[in-house]
């Protein structure tokens, strides 16, 4: 499966990350098929610079972003907001009756 992911750079507490687009069997830092952007989260305001019509190729192509990828591209609007949260992420309220 293809995700698109964060790979980490930069220094000790100063982290630079990209935005790669990578299959999901390889390690968070080993290689990648395509860079889509950078993000520095370090900075004030936050960089970020995505290259949003390849993040939509990509996505068109199949490929699953991870969950802060996801945010990411909503905040560039290579993305629409989802209205439900994945299954997984949400916490079944159980009635005690």
């Amino acid at each position: 499966m293809v995700k698109m992911r964060l790979f980490r750079m930069g220094d000790k507490k100063n982290p630079i990350y990209r935005v790669v687009v990578a299959d999901s069997r390889k390690a968070a830092t080993g290689e990648y098929i395509d860079c889509i952007g950078h993000y520095v989260p370090t900075t004030d305001p936050v960089t970020l610079d995505i290259n949003v019509e390849l993040a939509k190729d990509w996505l068109k192509k199949g490929a699953q972003p991870t969950e802060t990828v996801k945010n990411l591209l909503v905040k560039t609007g290579a993305m629409e907001k989802s209205e439900k949260l994945s299954p997984s992420k949400t916490k079944a309220k159980k009635s005690n009756k």
